[in-house]
């Protein structure tokens, strides 16, 4: 769900929201945040320098923010700062290939008296391709650490907006003193979708957008050919500058390509008819049905970028005691459904397509959690972690300074306490532009099948929670209850509308060893938000984080009621 809200509405929001869920994360904030301008050492670490390739007990020397040496046997350098990396294990950063993290949408402008909506001004049908996502971005936005949190170093970013929102950026997640910008004006954004004015307004359709898209590329390859002709010869006529065919230039000679995100095969299909039709170098963000995708890539050599974002598997608490043959069935079919689209990424391994992870439409606390589910289902850690790193740097054509740790390289580091998709995994330091972030770690139970003490997980009862945001100190309470092998259960939370409290459902309640998570909605000023909530339990301790996808996550802590509703 991504909702986009005006700073008003946000600020109602901001209070109101955070003030709703208990739990505390496994990862805090950051305890440091610190530049590296000298040199130092993690000595005797794994490290896996690129996919498939790993050394034992190896010490990697960094240098001003770069890669200086990795080995077994190398000379540590007298003035390095040396981090004993005993049972730490060290990958490159991550790379996303396309995010709108940090990202806010542009003001709506307002119509002309003589408004037209067969023939709107560009900018009000959502056709802004001059503009870059650097002039909406935020490296100070929440979205960024939590997003870090998880290993990202380096992003592609896209801006918001109608059909061709305008051009990406390539960020790092260094300091927030930096400017952090690797390049500009790197892909043309393109969206099977209009702006706000929808089927009313041209063009409100795809198929608008298609018949849109198809006159803006070849006005541009006239424009093109005219400023040429003006360029080079005597007795043109001077070409009229229209900004928006200019900005189509670099995609026209292919030095850029055109990203288009797309949500179902029907979009994929018209993404891949247009580039046949233009020739642009294209990028897919967003593939779902891969027994499709496959052919349709293949024929236009796209590029390819996959969400890690899942689905809740509706069928995982399912309850088939005492239903219809009829039911039954459906129920099958839909677990059956939910287990083909694990094995999506791993139809594109088999296909011997290269592609990237895209955080488009996902959340933080959710990444690992979704990669282990779609290794479980026949994709291999390599390549996983491939779709993390090279591959992306491939995709944005940065693999000469970062996508693999080599000497010389861009010294962006995942510092993990275990193999990276293990269940055990949690990130201990993060290196991105030169700056080390460090993060607390837990010490987890080897046996998540009990919380603790020998004992089962009971989630049953009643949870008082509190919260500390930058909105303040709030709390409430989470009542769940057991019905057969599901769950039910209510939230409390500060009630937007005044004083006193409001309630919601806690929906998608799953329990996996002693790991909890669910969703619920809050209405406000006539908009809803969904929040996701996970975490852990420990004894009657439950924590984990609140992430709302376009705000962020944040830290929350709950207890259990002694004898409430306890089975």
């Amino acid at each position: 769900m991504n909702i986009r809200f005006n700073q008003k509405v946000f600020s109602s929001l901001f209070y109101l929201v955070f003030c709703i869920t208990s739990i505390s994360f496994g990862q805090s904030d950051p305890t440091g945040e610190r530049r590296v301008t000298g040199t130092f050492a993690i000595t005797n670490a794994t490290v896996t320098t690129s996919p498939g390739k790993t050394q034992k007990g190896a010490t990697i020397i960094i240098k001003n923010g770069l890669v200086e040496a990795i080995g077994s046997n190398i000379r540590i350098p007298v003035e390095a700062q040396v981090i004993k990396g005993d049972s730490l294990f060290i990958y490159p950063g991550f790379i996303d290939g396309a995010t709108t993290a940090g990202i806010s949408r542009p003001t709506e402008p307002e119509r002309p008296a003589n408004f037209d909506p067969s023939n709107p001004p560009d900018e009000i049908a959502g056709i802004t391709p001059w503009r870059s996502a650097l002039d909406y971005y935020d490296i100070k936005n929440s979205q960024i650490n939590d997003w870090r949190k998880v290993g990202f170093t380096v992003a592609q970013i896209i801006p918001e907006g109608g059909m061709l929102p305008g051009k990406t950026a390539i960020v790092t997640y260094g300091g927030k003193e930096s400017s952090n910008i690797l390049a500009r004006n790197t892909a043309l954004a393109g969206r099977f979708r209009s702006s706000g004015g929808g089927r009313g307004m041209y063009p409100g359709t795809q198929l608008g957008i298609m018949a849109k898209f198809r006159d803006l590329y070849k006005n541009a390859e006239l424009s093109s050919q005219h400023m040429r002709l003006f360029a080079s010869n005597s007795g043109i006529a001077r070409p009229e500058i229209n900004k928006t065919l200019e900005a189509f230039f670099p995609v026209l000679d292919k030095s850029i390509p055109v990203i288009f995100e797309v949500s179902n095969d029907l979009e994929l299909r018209r993404a891949v008819m247009l580039q046949k039709e233009n020739g642009f170098r294209l990028v897919i963000a967003g593939i779902t049905d891969m027994d499709f995708a496959i052919d349709a890539i293949k024929s236009s050599k796209a590029q390819v970028l996959v969400s890690f974002r899942l689905p809740n598997d509706k069928t995982a608490n399912a309850n088939t005691d005492g239903l219809s043959e009829e039911m039954k069935g459906r129920t099958q079919k839909v677990k059956e459904a939910y287990t083909q689209l694990l094995k999506e990424t791993a139809k594109l391994e088999a296909a011997g397509i290269p592609f990237g992870f895209t955080s488009l439409g996902g959340r933080s606390n959710e990444m690992f959690k979704n990669i282990r589910l779609m290794i479980a289902n026949g994709l291999s850690e390599d390549t996983a972690l491939a779709a993390l790193t090279i591959n992306n740097a491939n995709i944005l054509g940065i693999q000469k300074f970062t996508g693999t740790l080599e000497k010389g390289k861009l010294a962006n580091m995942v510092v993990a306490t275990a193999p990276i998709f293990s269940e055990e995994a949690q990130i201990k330091y993060v290196v991105a532009d030169g700056y080390v972030f460090e993060y607390e770690v837990n010490n987890k139970k080897q046996d998540t099948s009990n919380n603790g003490n020998g004992k089962p997980v009971d989630i049953t009862g009643v949870w008082d929670y509190t919260s500390d945001t930058p909105a303040g100190s709030s709390g409430g309470t989470m009542e769940i209850k057991r019905e057969g092998t599901s769950y039910k259960g209510t939230i409390t939370y500060d009630n937007p509308a005044g004083s006193g409290k409001a309630s919601s459902q806690m929906n998608n309640i799953t329990l996996s060893g002693n790991s909890l998570s669910f969703t619920f909605n809050v209405t406000a000023g006539g908009m809803s938000l969904e929040v996701s909530v996970s975490g852990e339990i420990t004894d009657n301790d439950f924590s984990g984080t609140m992430s709302l996808s376009d705000f962020g996550s944040f830290p929350l802590n709950a207890v259990k009621k002694p004898n409430q509703l306890n089975q």
